[in-house]
């Protein structure tokens, strides 16, 4: 698992910051006790110190080099929607031009595994402290819930454990998008990652061998059931104000955040019938597009004000928050890369020639999503979906609840047929939402043209957003060539990310892809 044993043993000491950060311990300062760490022997000692250690695990999660910009990068430069403008290679330009991809590549390829296995790691560290500790969560310390006549043990820490495999399956499933053949190829039956779920403080365990693609899925999908179970269906400001927490709904899982993840994950096997029931339990029939249990989720009606600030809308379902003081990190920032300059960097520049988004006849001139997310500088397109520069505060979002429907439509147009009206209002629902009544879609001659029609909407919905390799992979379908890069074919190769060199030196039961 390690890309050095030494570095994740640190992990293991360092449960919990009292600033809660990325990564808190150096490896040069492993045998002093860190003044600014709680030992662990009392890191489960209040209800307050275990929150932090909950908010830690979000915080590995959406680590700069992970969830918190660079996956979401990733997920879109791959294909052909965006031109490198920097040629450089600390961001993203193997990943976009896929030839300089290897086992060494320390800034996508390594980074990006290591990041994601911390988080994996850490998560299982704290569902481990949580069952050592239970005989600790009882009353007078940790008080009864306020409202409810039973003790933390039995809601609260349930609720916390819930989170941290909600977080687990999130990485999981992350993991498998770039390192692992998609499920489609061989039913799950190709090597997918190694599974850990066990606490890790040495090298007692670094040798693993992968599970199958299906067996990882199936983890995921236990830890998402777990999740659903137990996550709160809504955050509220207080204990006695029952009013919505808008920040905690958006950036903290819900039952409807489990729900979700579900239907991508279900997707992504090609399981329609399942997508469809889990969608069922959180978008209604008919419009208007809202949840009727837990946190409202709704298609919101502006698709701009989803992405200005507070980025808190119904709509996001989740999404990663940073401040001044926890921030994603040097040129990890979605605005970095995305913006021209001065507020970006203009790493990467929206593809105007043939392919691109831009050139598609479906991506109306009159779109919201063309004429207000998208800006120029000069005679280039740009991304503006990230309208903040330095300090890069945009949220990095995770799932939102446009996703979910699009979900639901595509599953119920490949089982029901093309002329399923629910589906079809669910499309032109998100659709017209950007553009305008002009633009509905009436009927579809075949089942192909329906779907055609969500993947074009779901690449121009979610552009910018890391869903475009996720689409790709999950089909099994070429990845574009774009200017003078050529497409990859499912069978190169370059289709799926090497398996970094540390883990293989590491783990002596790990195979190459």
């Amino acid at each position: 698992m390690k890309s050095s044993i030494k570095r994740l043993f640190a992990v293991g000491l360092c449960t919990i910051t009292l600033a809660v950060g990325t990564f808190s311990c150096q490896k040069d300062r492993l045998d002093p006790v860190p003044t600014l760490l709680y030992p662990q022997e009392v890191v489960f000692d209040t209800p307050a110190r275990v929150l932090l250690q909950v908010n830690s695990l979000y915080s590995y999660v959406k680590s700069g080099a992970f969830l918190g910009g660079r996956y979401q990068i990733y997920g879109d430069i791959r294909a052909n929607d965006f031109l490198n403008l920097r040629n450089n290679g600390v961001t993203g330009l193997a990943v976009w031009n896929h030839l300089s991809l290897t086992e060494q590549s320390q800034n996508d390829v390594v980074n990006t595994w290591v990041a994601g296995y911390l988080a994996i790691n850490q998560i299982n560290l704290f569902l481990a402290g949580m069952d050592a500790n239970a005989s600790k969560f009882v009353p007078p310390i940790f008080p009864p819930n306020p409202t409810s006549p039973v003790n933390f043990a039995t809601v609260t820490a349930v609720q916390y454990k819930a989170e941290a495999r909600f977080l687990r399956a999130l990485t999981y499933y992350s993991l498998l998008q770039l390192y692992a053949r998609p499920y489609i190829d061989g039913n799950g039956s190709k090597p997918g990652l190694p599974l850990r779920l066990k606490a890790e403080t040495d090298d007692t365990n670094n040798d693993l061998a992968r599970s199958t693609v299906a067996e990882v899925y199936a983890q995921i999908l236990d830890d998402l059931s777990f999740a659903e179970q137990n996550l709160p269906l809504v955050y509220t400001v207080s204990a006695t104000n029952l009013t919505p927490n808008p920040t905690l709904n958006t950036t903290r899982a819900h039952r409807n955040t489990a729900i979700a993840l579900k239907t991508r994950v279900y997707l992504t096997m090609g399981r329609y019938e399942d997508v469809i029931r889990e969608a069922n339990k959180i978008v209604p029939a008919t419009g208007p597009f809202q949840a009727s249990t837990g946190v409202p989720n709704a298609l919101n009606a502006s698709i701009t004000a989803v992405f200005a600030a507070p980025q808190e809308t119904s709509e996001s379902i989740l999404s990663f928050p940073f401040s001044a003081q926890n921030p994603p990190g040097t040129q990890n920032q979605l605005a970095f890369y995305y913006r021209p300059t001065p507020t970006g960097n203009g790493e990467y520049s929206l593809n105007s020639g043939a392919g691109g988004i831009l050139m598609n006849p479906g991506f109306l001139t009159n779109d919201v999503r063309r004429t207000s997310l998208i800006t120029q500088s000069g005679s280039t397109s740009y991304l503006n979906k990230y309208p903040n520069g330095a300090p890069y505060l945009d949220k990095a979002p995770a799932i939102r609840y446009a996703e979910v429907m699009l979900s639901l439509a595509e599953a119920r147009f490949r089982t029901v047929g093309p002329a399923d009206p629910q589906a079809l209002a669910l499309l032109n629902a998100v659709r017209v939402r950007s553009t305008s009544a002009a633009a509905t879609y009436a009927a579809f001659a075949s089942t192909t043209d329906a779907v055609n029609a969500v993947l074009l909407e779901r690449r121009i919905e979610f552009l910018g957003e890391g869903i475009r390799n996720i689409d790709i992979m999950r089909l099994n379908a070429p990845i574009p060539g774009k200017g003078t890069v050529s497409a990859v074919n499912p069978t190169d190769v370059l289709y799926v990310w090497p398996i970094p060199a540390p883990e293989l030196a590491a783990n002596r039961l790990m195979v190459r892809n």
